[in-house]
């Protein structure tokens, strides 16, 4: 009797040893599932929050449920200027935020949210996902960069025309970033703010004139505030945005999982810059509801405009020198992919 109760708890022991080797939750050849946090800085309600609700669902889609992305938009999971890091440290596992919100954290990439004439979102989009694709920045290394998009040209939206460098001149202009810049060099008055701020701001007097995407004059009613626009995307800046993802997160992944995402992303790169241009078209729309005037500067304005912010551009190059970083090269190859794209699409 002694003998089989030793034997059978020799069997059970046996049983669970080689049990506890067999994968129990995932069928060979299947990959497994994973569950993926992101962190986006946009409300829910917003084109581009939604624009990565989209991409989130479609990378679930075609991984058969075996990728599950959960959403916290609004800063909820980490602020704006807090994302990256966020991303970096796995307090989340994906991160949409501006590159702009952390200045001096990327070097190189604030090269592109330089006063360099963007013609389009698509535009921006595109050629600040080629060139760091291109450049592979150093900056950019800690994480595993899915794109970047970017909205279209800021203009200038102000409650008296602007056709002219004199005209703008002494000027409080909302401007905030790398836009403060701008205006200083135009020889105006930057006052920070933010775009909820900015309503009253104009309303009040406070400030005669923003530097915006025109999206903004419908999506904050700015255009209620202003009297003109003028069109100055021969200096467009854009704000280039990041979707990253931890590296850890990445490696987790199978290699289908990881080619899947990689995909969407890369279809997602011109869904978002389309976004962008059909939020500046509803922009234009709005203003032209409320008979706002819109000023097109002339060829030879266009080139003082030009020449007053390049001084912009030499201290971009020249900072980015000092840090070993090749800034003008960079600054070179931008110029080259944005003449590109000022070819309209058939």
């Amino acid at each position: 009797m002694q003998r089989l109760i030793v034997s059978i708890v020799a069997v059970i022991c046996l049983v669970g040893l080689f049990g506890c080797e067999q994968p129990v939750d995932t069928p060979e050849g299947q990959d497994r599932v994973v569950e993926l946090t992101y962190s986006i800085f946009f409300p829910s309600t917003h084109i581009q929050c939604q624009m990565a609700e989209q991409w989130a669902q479609e990378v679930r889609r075609r991984s058969d449920d075996t990728i599950q992305i959960t959403i916290y938009p609004a800063g909820t999971l980490s602020s704006a200027d807090a994302c990256y890091s966020g991303v970096v440290d796995g307090i989340s596992d994906i991160g949409m935020s501006c590159f702009a919100y952390t200045r001096g954290r990327f070097p190189l990439m604030e090269g592109v949210d330089l006063p360099l004439g963007y013609p389009t979102g698509l535009a921006a989009t595109r050629v600040a996902t080629a060139i760091a694709n291109e450049f592979e920045p150093a900056e950019l290394q800690d994480v595993k960069l899915l794109y970047i998009h970017a909205h279209g040209p800021g203009i200038l939206a102000s409650k008296r025309p602007v056709q002219s460098l004199e005209d703008i001149r002494g000027m409080n202009v909302r401007a905030t970033g790398l836009s403060a810049k701008i205006v200083e060099h135009l020889n105006a008055i930057p006052l920070a703010m933010s775009q909820g701020e900015t309503y009253e701001a104009l309303q009040r007097g406070v400030v005669e004139a923003t530097f915006c995407p025109v999206e903004t004059l419908d999506g904050w009613k700015q255009g209620e505030v202003i009297n003109s626009i003028t069109d100055t995307s021969v200096i467009g800046y854009t704000t280039a945005m990041f979707v990253v993802m931890n590296k850890n997160s990445w490696a987790r992944l199978s290699d289908n999982q990881q080619r899947i995402i990689e995909e969407v992303s890369a279809e997602w790169v011109d869904k978002h810059g389309r976004a962008w241009d059909e939020a500046d078209e509803k922009g234009y729309a709005f203003i032209n509801e409320l008979n706002r005037d819109i000023y097109t500067l002339s060829p030879e304005e266009q080139q003082r405009w030009k020449d007053a912010v390049q001084p912009i551009l030499e201290e971009y190059v020249t900072n980015t020198a000092n840090r070993g970083l090749p800034g003008q090269a960079f600054l070179d190859r931008l110029l080259e992919l944005i003449e590109e794209h000022h070819t309209p699409e058939p």
